[in-house]
């Protein structure tokens, strides 16, 4: 009974060290790509052409985002300025000095119940991850 007990907790610490590192990278690549494209966006937002984050702009990074495996109906954009205007729409761009901050967020999706293996609580599944940045618009009238 021992060794049954023994056999069992090693094959779980052994299942734990082998796939930890796959979902902290899976982690960690979900994390700098949300942030990469929070930086593109605000990047090609803030332009001196635009001035906004349309609808379109944000179903365009949807559709890059699911190339790297991610679901595009659950990624959540923010957009707010620092004039309270409104940020995504396009007859109105946001002018010059003003700021447009943009929040994505994406859900864990399991990827720490490998964690129980060992006693840790895995975060629950309302938790996100997200990814801010926040650029003041170019946009001249």
């Amino acid at each position: 009974m021992k060794q049954l007990l023994v056999f069992v907790l090693f094959a779980a610490m052994l299942c734990w060290l082998m796939f930890s590192p796959i979902y902290k990278h899976v982690l960690i690549v979900r994390q700098a790509v949300l942030q990469q494209e929070v930086d593109y966006l605000l990047e090609v937002g803030a332009s001196g052409s635009y001035g906004f984050i349309s609808a379109a702009m944000q179903e365009q990074s949807r559709e890059r985002l699911a190339r790297f495996g991610m679901r595009p109906d659950d990624i959540v954009f923010e957009l707010s300025t620092t004039s309270g205007a409104e940020a995504s729409n396009p007859y109105a761009p946001v002018p010059r000095g003003v700021g447009i901050a943009l929040t994505m967020s994406y859900p864990y999706e399991n990827l720490f119940e490998i964690d129980r293996l060992i006693g840790l609580a895995p975060p629950s599944p309302s938790e996100r991850m997200k990814a801010t940045g926040m650029k003041m618009s170019e946009y001249v009238p």
